[in-house]
């Protein structure tokens, strides 16, 4: 199974790449673990995590194609 992220603003500068495929991923808890795994920066930054542009909240199981995006901290004004 191949999902596809997006990373954004500081969360694409740790990683290095803006977008990029993964495989083997079933959920949202998963994923952080990946990726906090591979970058161990993540993991004193705060930042969200929207499935097919829906910001979640709690672990979310992921599908073939999905599309990831990891959103920096950001403010409205």
């Amino acid at each position: 199974m191949e999902i596809n992220l997006l990373a954004f603003g500081q969360i694409a500068e740790i990683t290095g790449k803006s977008a990029w495929k993964m495989t083997g991923i079933k959920d949202t808890n998963e994923l952080i673990k990946n990726l906090e795994e591979q970058f161990p920066t993540l993991v004193k930054v705060k930042y969200s995590i929207a499935v097919n542009k829906k910001v979640i909240q709690e672990n979310t199981t992921i599908h073939e194609n999905d599309t990831i995006a990891l959103l920096p901290p950001f403010s409205g004004g």
